[in-house]
């Protein structure tokens, strides 16, 4: 398992007068793997969520109102290098495909808030998600 396991991939906007069309994601798509639930996270300026792994899920992230920075980290690696960090958002329109094992925590960079979705290859179950507190792992947001 690596960092450079995340996939990013630039997604299309089509322009409309009457409103733009985004998409996200599609079964032939490289990162996608299988349908387990889908759900918007709202995320306020500034505010930081975090830590989390996902130890079935595969996690496919878009931001499709606002702008998030998220950062990655191997717990096996002790170092500032073991960091990887992406923003994405409504002006750098990209999906990010997070394998199982990797830790991320994510912060609001857009005011008032940013949403995030996030197409899970399975269904949430507590007991495969694992969480700690900011403080655990050494980053300075």
């Amino acid at each position: 398992m690596s960092l450079n396991d995340i996939l990013i991939t630039p997604l299309s906007k089509k322009i409309n007068l009457d409103g733009n069309i985004l998409k996200v994601l599609k079964k032939s798509d490289p990162g996608f793997t299988e349908f387990g639930e889908a759900y918007f996270s709202l995320l306020n300026f500034g505010k930081i969520k975090g830590w989390k792994q996902h130890t079935s899920m595969v996690s496919n992230l878009v931001v499709p109102v606002g702008r998030i920075k998220f950062v990655f980290y191997l717990e096996n690696q002790t170092s500032q290098k073991s960091f990887r960090i992406e923003e994405i958002g409504d002006t750098e329109y990209n999906r990010i495909t997070v394998p199982p094992g990797i830790w991320f925590g994510f912060q609001g960079l857009q005011n008032p808030l940013s949403v995030l979705l996030n197409i899970a290859s399975i269904e949430h179950d507590k007991n495969e998600e694992i969480s700690k507190p900011l403080i655990d792992i050494p980053f300075t947001w």
